[in-house]
């Protein structure tokens, strides 16, 4: 399966954007901000609360996707003492929101930044999450500068965050960053960052954790054209996520010591969800030894055969079952995140994600051995439901989007063959599934007279690209 190939769509930029206010309109999506939040915003934008201490001597840079302005995470890494010092500076957004203004209830209603294409719904007005509050460069910024410091083998031994005035040197790109660490001509950093990265992913390893490296669906839109593609990650990505994990496994740990905040959890799948997979790797022909443990075995799977990404479409189902569990005096009764064999909160995405400023909150009065705000204990037992909420919404917006994309891409091909991989057969009705196509970047519903054959490369033709009913359906040929 091809992870690279990119297709341009030559679409009326007016049928599309009517086509994105249409969806918005259905989800009774909220897009401009309230007249008092904005007025709100742009007064606190000119009014932020620094915090005394100066840690503007930190050479802090940011990696993301080139055109991301919402700027969350600023971060340095260095040897240390025989390991590693991370430094990890989250944008501080209650330097500038206060509980019950007008920005924390939009806040509180929205619950997290909606991603669709160029059509970005986001969880604070502009002015700061793309301005004020933003890491961005040169700029003197208040932050939640989280020091954790690491052994040789990447395990944490100390863990301190606090209020910290910083200032980024840089906003580098995935793309470029890999490309210098490719031609040897990287910053030095760049090496020890690989070195946790790849520390920490034996740490998950060992505990028994997984990630499904499952090829990426992207679109973008460049001057109204929307183009679909697969993308592999850069192994920078993977590096720098590690360093994200690492933050919210430290926030984590914090808490539950202390009893008092919120973990997000994944509850262990039940014997028999396992019991299936192995079923289903054998009816693909893969081989899964009965000692091979669960992890071990998605390690060994090939994301560029076709075979092995109807596998691990198939492991996504035992993924199922995220929440959030607050708690305050007593530990939840389920506190894990089984996909990554530890306990664990979201606490480094604040400009995009309403329950990161509580956790951030909640670690910076912990470690300054200080009480939890008042404004957050009494907000903790009703953020699951919200996240929950937003989540739900967020999901339902970027589906939408995308089979929208797709249906635009294929309309003029009704009746087109493709080549392309059965990489799911329904439970219920192995006479429909899902296909995914190499050229153009689609994965969708097909449908055949008998048996679909689960992982085998196929013939498709297409018999339905509707972008008014955003639906895209392939039946199998021969």
């Amino acid at each position: 399966m091809s992870t690279t190939r990119r297709i341009h769509v030559q679409a009326d930029d007016n049928v599309l954007a009517q086509s994105m206010r249409d969806i918005q309109a259905e989800m009774k999506l909220p897009l401009a901000f309230p007249a008092e939040v904005e007025a709100a915003a742009e007064r606190a934008a000119a009014n932020p609360r620094l915090p005394a201490l100066d840690r503007t001597d930190v050479p802090l840079i940011t990696i993301d996707p080139p055109e991301s302005m919402d700027l969350d995470q600023a971060m340095y890494v260095e040897h240390s003492n025989g390991g590693y010092r991370v430094y990890y500076a989250i944008a501080d957004v209650a330097a500038f929101v206060s509980a019950g203004d007008p920005i924390d209830l939009e806040a509180n209603r929205r619950g997290e930044t909606l991603y669709g294409a160029d059509a970005k719904i986001p969880l604070h007005p502009k002015v700061l999450s793309e301005g004020a509050t933003s890491l961005l460069p040169g700029q003197l910024r208040p932050a939640l500068l989280w020091t954790i410091e690491l052994d040789k083998s990447g395990e944490i031994s100390s863990i301190d965050v606090r209020r910290a005035r910083v200032n980024s040197r840089a906003k580098l790109n995935y793309a470029g960053v890999q490309q210098l660490i490719d031609a040897g001509s990287a910053d030095p950093m760049w090496a020890v960052l690989r070195e946790i990265g790849e520390l920490r992913k034996q740490r998950e390893f060992s505990r028994g954790g997984i990630s499904l490296p499952l090829p990426e669906q992207e679109i973008d839109v460049v001057d109204g054209r929307w183009t679909l593609a697969f993308r592999a990650r850069l192994a920078v990505e993977d590096w720098n996520e590690q360093i994200s994990l690492l933050t919210g496994m430290a926030a984590a740990q914090l808490m539950v010591q202390a009893k008092v905040g919120l973990l997000r959890t994944l509850p262990e799948p039940e014997p028999q969800s396992l019991q299936r997979l192995r079923i289903t790797a054998q009816a693909l022909g893969i081989d899964w030894p009965p000692a091979q443990s669960y992890p071990a075995f998605i390690r060994s799977l090939d994301p560029t055969k076709d075979t092995h990404v109807a596998m691990l479409t198939a492991c996504t189902t035992v993924l199922r079952g995220a929440g959030y569990a607050a708690f305050n005096g007593e530990l939840p009764a389920q506190p894990m995140q089984w996909a990554l064999a530890a306990e664990y909160t979201h606490a480094t995405a604040p400009l995009r994600r309403l329950v990161d400023r509580y956790t951030g909150e909640v670690c910076v009065a912990l470690c300054a051995k200080q009480p939890v705000p008042e404004w957050v204990l009494s907000a903790l037992p009703g953020l699951p439901a919200t996240m929950q909420a937003s989540g739900h919404r967020a999901r339902q917006y970027e589906k939408a989007v995308l089979d929208l994309a797709e249906a635009e891409v294929l309309a003029t091909r009704i009746g087109d063959i493709f080549a392309g991989a059965i990489v799911e057969v329904a439970p219920n009705d192995p006479r429909k599934g899902v296909v995914i196509v190499r050229d153009p970047a689609i994965e969708a519903s097909v449908s055949s007279a008998s048996a679909l054959p689960l992982g085998a490369d196929v013939k498709v033709k297409l018999v339905e690209a509707d972008p008014v009913k955003r639906t895209t359906r392939f039946e199998l040929v021969g």
